[in-house]
This record gives structure tokens, sequence and C-alpha cells, in this order.
């Protein structure tokens, strides 16, 4: 059963529709369960000012898409890749305990949500791709 709080996350589309205004763009799909993420970041004096996507996702892929639309503006470029590895690692050790400045994270990252590990990281994958981390 989906949870009220990830549905609440997921209705949350203020970040959702491309615009065309971007200085990185990725498509990636998840091979396991066909989850597709297309996104646009705006990346200005390596600092990311936007991000834009659109799914065609699953509920998990698209709340996590949606908060961390909101979280990247606040992610120092230069240890996204480092954050967002520990992260996947954290989560796949099933350690739940995740560092403050992800708090927002909390409701996805839980033992209920391990078998959506790659719907949940389809957005995190995309950024690091579009960057060329």
């Amino acid at each position: 059963m989906i949870s009220k709080e990830i549905i609440k996350i997921a209705s949350n589309t203020s970040n959702v529709g491309l615009n065309n205004k971007y200085s990185h763009k990725i498509s990636l799909k998840n091979k396991l369960c066909g989850d597709k993420i297309t996104l646009e970041l705006m990346v200005l004096k390596k600092k990311i000012i936007s991000m834009k996507y659109e799914t065609e996702s699953c509920i998990y892929c698209e709340a996590s898409a949606s908060l961390l639309s909101k979280k990247i503006t606040k992610l120092n470029i230069h240890s996204i890749k480092n954050d967002f590895i520990n992260l996947k690692n954290l989560f796949k050790n099933k350690e739940f305990k995740v560092p403050k400045k992800f708090a927002d994270f909390n409701k996805l990252f839980s033992s209920d949500n391990l078998e959506r590990y790659n719907c949940i990281f389809l957005p995190f994958d995309a950024v690091i791709k579009a960057l060329k981390l």
C-alpha cells in the first residue's frame, strides 16, 4: 500500500514540465520496471540553478524527482556524486538514517520501499549522467 505521504510528495508538480532552457538534458529509463525520466538542468558557474523534469513512471520515481528538484539547488555540484552514492549505499544496506541535508527524503527511504530502490534512485542517476560526473 502506498502511503499518503508518498502520494502527497508526488503530487507536488511545481517543477514538472520541460521548458527547453537547460545546460544539461538527459532521458533515462529504468531497465527493470520501465520507468522513464527526462530532466533539464540549468547550471551556471558550477551551481545548479534549476531542475525541470517529466516522467512516465511509478509514484515512487515521481516523488523522488519532485523532492530532488526542490533540493538540488541547495547542493554543491562538486559533492553531488559522492552524496548520491552515499545515499544509495545507505538505502541498499538498510540504514535508514539519512544525512540531515537529505531529511526530506525520509518518507521514501524506508524499509517499506526497499523493493522500489531503482525507482527511487532513477532521478539521482539521471542527474549524475546529465552532469557527466
